[in-house]
């Protein structure tokens, strides 16, 4: 197994950039995003369903970075009065919002044959029309600057077909998408909408949630024979939301050796 490489110092590709992420409690992806982000010179509001994870999250965040560029508030991103209030509190700590990462999904494992309505259309509400809802929310504070960036998250199973994940692989499938569909319309005003697709970025919640012959089956099927680190995939959504990538927008980056 390839080991994973040295983490990269910060060159303050986001100096002083307003960055807003969801799901950013804990050590995912989305928290790597926030550390990520702070270390190349941004401001960042995270949010994220669990209160005790983010307010533990925030308070680890401030002691290293500083209170005055970090804030915190939870947000249910199936609620779209949570979702507005998550922008409204972006604008009034740092006055715009330059970066939307939307990074909320719910995943499960289920065969269709046995599933129920609910956990299909909860994985759907959560994953995709919650990534629908922050990405409108930013864009419509986005459109009156004329710039802005939104970088998605989506995954490798919106290409690749895997048992018990019809419910999952139709909402990350609908993540790209939208970009794709939104990127188009945004360009009108200056917007790029990019999104990421990994595949297994290994952290302790996935642990908990998936069992160890599937980590281990996803883990052999990699270019690298190894998992992703949660801030690798950071390091790709930085660069998406940075002006090395100023061309970009509509388009879906594989971090995976996994695509099909």
């Amino acid at each position: 197994m390839t080991p994973p490489p040295p983490y990269v110092p910060g060159h303050d590709l986001l100096k002083d950039r307003a960055v807003v992420i969801t799901a950013a409690a804990g050590a995912g992806i989305g928290g790597a995003t926030a550390r990520r982000c702070l270390e190349e010179g941004a401001r960042v509001v995270i949010s994220d369903a669990h209160e005790r994870r983010l307010g533990e999250s925030a308070a680890a965040l401030e002691k290293e970075f500083g209170a005055d560029r970090v804030a915190a508030l939870p947000c249910d991103v199936t609620s779209e009065e949570q979702v507005q209030a998550l922008y409204d509190l972006a604008i009034e700590r740092f006055g715009r919002i330059d970066v939307a990462v939307n990074n909320a999904g719910l995943g499960g494992t289920a065969d269709l044959v046995d599933m129920e309505d609910e956990a299909w259309s909860r994985v759907l509400d959560i994953t995709l029309n919650g990534t629908m809802r922050c990405t409108r929310a930013a864009l419509r504070h986005m459109r009156g600057q004329g710039s802005g960036v939104i970088v998605n998250n989506a995954s490798v199973i919106g290409w690749r077909a895997q048992k018990g994940q019809s419910h999952y692989a139709a909402a990350k499938a609908g993540v790209m998408a939208l970009t794709r569909c939104a990127a188009l319309e945004a360009a009108d005003f200056g917007v790029r909408i990019n999104a990421v697709s990994p595949s297994l970025a290994m952290h302790p919640h996935l642990v908990k949630v998936t069992s160890e012959e599937l980590l281990d089956e996803l883990t052999r099927r990699e270019a690298f024979g190894r998992y992703a680190e949660p801030w690798e995939v950071a390091n790709v959504i930085v660069f998406l939301a940075s002006d090395y990538s100023s061309y970009m927008t509509g388009e879906v980056v594989s971090v995976s050796s996994q695509r099909a």
